[in-house]
């Protein structure tokens, strides 16, 4: 097996977010750039190394070449195998999966989650970690370093071709191995494990339901456990077929993207259920009859119902949120007495907890739910505990939440996006606010400000600047950050929260009670006036 190195000169704008590296596809497919990037995280992790890794992504435009590439970089770093998707294709959960099950050293995954696929949509590189989740922000950190100034990369000559990437199969080329792996198996045999499929059957039989995989990697895997192991008809399972570019829509699972299963669920045609996930399977949308329920609310009811769920049986040993998603989890940690962490957005601080043995489900506002069965977020996961609570309490949706208000009190929440501004003006803007911050203190019934700090409880390290935080005493919080899932321009996200404890409270329109408060937050910023946004972009 020949390998050459061959020289390169750096990207300057290769610079990783939490997780991984997210650009738009003409970014990535310039000579060099996603060599350059791999190239770094084989510097940075040496461990690789003789070991076995594992690859995959959710099928977007550029995975096929980029698939290629990553085997020749790995054979030329000196990997000793690697455990492919068969196709390049499988779920985020999945991948996670396959690590922890094959013990493998770590793995990339190949997606830009939910933003737009095809030629002039995005791409990205994600590396976890041995335990199956995203790696440490110190490895990020190291990554983004090395690539600031390596010089040469590996690249290994092998006798790839597409067919050979499709079929399961082990190949030996010449001491490296790729091992071709069905991507939905091991994972649904992990489903079956967590839920109680036979109550799920049985209420399916009398139930209808939606799911719809918006042409991302979930699909396959809703196909072999909804439709082969549950019995959901094949034409309730919408857009299970993955395609490079989604369809031509963004695979994001929320009022904007999947305002199609929406209005069908606030229809008189409704069925029971309907639910869906992105484009790599690690988000989720929940609708129930004339029911919207937020990832906010759906994390806490998740929480609330873990007794009728067969994995955990013994109870929970903790629950997580990040900080920006709604404080409903805590109120059912207090009342069911168990431990609440509050986090920085990013997966790799669950992952840390789960790995301690300190929580047993997470969450974040963004549509991400996931439990302690693997180290990542899990869409379709977080649909079957939502079946499995209906069919053990046969009760819908709307009964669940009902109840879950009665038992909780009703935390109202929203996501306001302002997407692609102008960068300085968005820095400005949260800098000024920053500034302002202790003299608001005492006014508009605001009881504390600050920029959120987080100490892991675990290894004790602090991680500043996570966003603005505006608590009130009536229960109130509006909190400001700007996201790097974005490839353009920046994304100002305002978190708007109200807790009402007044029955009569539990059925007022979201966005009515939230109004106030976004007002307030818009004058405290200056939203409007320096974005020149009227409103915001999405609201979820």
């Amino acid at each position: 097996m020949l390998v050459q190195t061959i020289e390169t000169t750096p990207f300057d704008d290769q610079q990783p977010g939490t997780s991984g590296l997210r650009k738009q596809v003409k970014v990535f497919s310039q000579p060099h750039y996603l060599e350059n990037f791999v190239q770094a995280i084989f510097n940075v992790v040496p461990e690789l190394s003789g070991q076995t890794m594992v690859l995959g992504g959710d099928g977007r435009y550029f995975s096929k070449p980029a698939v290629e590439t990553i085997l020749r970089l790995a054979a030329g770093n000196g990997v000793k195998r690697v455990i492919l998707a068969a196709g390049g294709v499988i779920a985020t959960p999945a991948v996670s999966h396959l690590i922890r099950i094959n013990k493998a050293a770590g793995g990339m995954l190949l997606t830009a989650s939910h933003n737009p696929g095809g030629p002039d949509g995005d791409f990205g590189v994600k590396y976890n970690a041995a335990d199956g989740g995203s790696a440490p922000g110190k490895v990020m950190n190291a990554i983004y370093a090395e690539t600031k100034k390596l010089s040469a990369y590996k690249l290994a000559d092998l006798p790839l071709n597409a067919a050979m990437l499709e079929e399961p199969g082990l190949h030996d080329l010449g001491g490296f191995e790729i091992e071709i792996v069905d991507p939905v198996t091991a994972y649904a045999d992990l489903m079956q494990a967590q839920f109680d499929f036979k109550i799920i059957g049985k209420w399916l039989k009398t139930h209808s339901i939606l799911f719809d995989a918006m042409h991302g990697a979930t699909g396959p895997a809703a196909v072999e456990i909804l439709g082969n192991r549950l019995g959901v008809d094949a034409a309730h399972l919408m857009r299970c077929n993955p395609l490079e570019d989604f369809g031509g829509q963004s695979p994001d699972p929320n009022l904007v993207h999947a305002k199609q299963l929406y209005d069908r669920m606030m229809g008189p045609d409704a069925p029971d259920f309907a639910a869906a996930s992105d484009g790599d399977g690690d988000r989720n949308l929940i609708i129930g009859r004339n029911c919207y329920v937020s990832p906010s609310d759906s994390l806490a009811v998740l929480a609330a119902n873990a007794k009728f769920i067969p994995a955990f049986a013994n109870g929970l040993k903790g629950g997580a949120r990040s900080m920006p998603t709604s404080s409903a989890l805590d109120r059912v940690a207090e009342k069911l007495g168990f431990d609440c962490y509050e986090t920085p957005t990013g997966w790799k601080y669950f992952s840390e907890l789960l790995e301690a043995n300190r929580i047993s489900i997470c969450g974040e506002e963004s549509a991400g739910t996931g439990g302690d069965h693997v180290r990542e977020k899990d869409g379709l996961w977080a649909v079957l505990f939502w079946l499995n609570i209906l069919a053990a309490r046969d009760l819908g949706v709307e009964g669940v939440m009902a109840d879950h208000f009665a038992s909780f009190g009703r935390t109202f929440h929203r996501r306001h996006d302002y997407e692609a501004l102008d960068t300085d003006i968005a820095h400005s803007l949260m800098a000024d606010l920053e500034k302002t911050l202790p003299a608001l203190i005492g006014q508009h019934d605001i009881i504390s400000a600050d920029n959120y700090a987080y100490q892991s409880p675990v290894s004790g390290a602090v991680t500043k600047g996570q966003g603005l935080r505006i608590i009130g005493k009536n229960g109130s919080r509006m909190i400001f950050r700007l996201s790097g899932t974005g490839t353009t321009g920046a994304t100002l996200r305002l978190y708007l929260e109200q807790y009402s404890n007044d029955p009569a409270h539990y059925g007022l329109d979201v966005d009515e009670v939230l109004q106030p408060l976004a007002k307030l937050a818009d004058e405290l910023a200056g939203i409007s006036v320096r974005t020149g946004r009227a409103k915001p972009d999405v609201i979820t």
